[in-house]
């Protein structure tokens, strides 16, 4: 089976305070059927509360980071047999979210 990355920016999901804890359950509903299904492995939300620092080669660590890294919003890991499937998942959260995803394939790793 193939593992994908559904995620979108934190800027994309824009909704009211008051609508908020809605998608969070429609979210958190989603996320419940894709374990009871078995193709969850991961998920969460960057905290973007906590700036990111770079860790080079030999260890030094940098307030700076990539330039045009931007690596932030939410995110879920799944794994399923198909890109058709992943897309379907990724429907779900969209419309859970309230926000388009984006789609993104892990490359094959025999140790993973």
């Amino acid at each position: 089976m193939t593992k994908y990355l559904i995620s979108f920016p934190s800027e994309a999901m824009v909704v009211s305070p008051e609508d908020l804890p809605a998608v969070g359950d429609a979210a958190r509903a989603v996320i419940e059927e894709a374990k009871a299904a078995g193709v969850y492995v991961f998920g969460g939300g960057i905290h973007e509360g906590v700036a990111p620092v770079l860790v080079s080669g030999d260890g030094a660590v940098s307030p700076e980071i990539y330039p045009g890294s931007h690596l932030k919003g939410g995110f879920t890991v799944l794994e399923v047999p198909t890109r058709d499937e992943a897309v379907e998942w990724a429907r779900k959260i969209a419309v859970a979210c309230r926000c388009a995803q984006e789609l993104r394939e892990f490359m094959y790793d025999p140790a993973s």
